[in-house]
């Protein structure tokens, strides 16, 4: 068995960057939130659990309120 990866939004950013923010499933049954950050051919992946993805979540829509 392997990992099930189901994307749930993709997003075009500034300076032709991208973000894929991905449900990932691990063979355990644990679950957690892949954030895959794309520059050119860099890729940065990360993955947080329920409570990180929540509190980026917030840090990032409370920043974005203040531009």
């Amino acid at each position: 068995m392997t990992d099930k990866l189901t994307d749930i939004a993709q997003f075009e950013l500034p300076y032709r960057r991208k973000a894929t923010i991905r449900l990932v499933e691990f063979e355990g049954g644990m679950k957690m939130v892949r954030l895959v950050l794309r520059e050119g051919t860099r890729i940065t992946q990360i993955d947080l659990d329920a409570d990180s993805a929540t509190q980026l979540s917030r840090t990032l829509a409370d920043t974005a309120a203040r531009l």
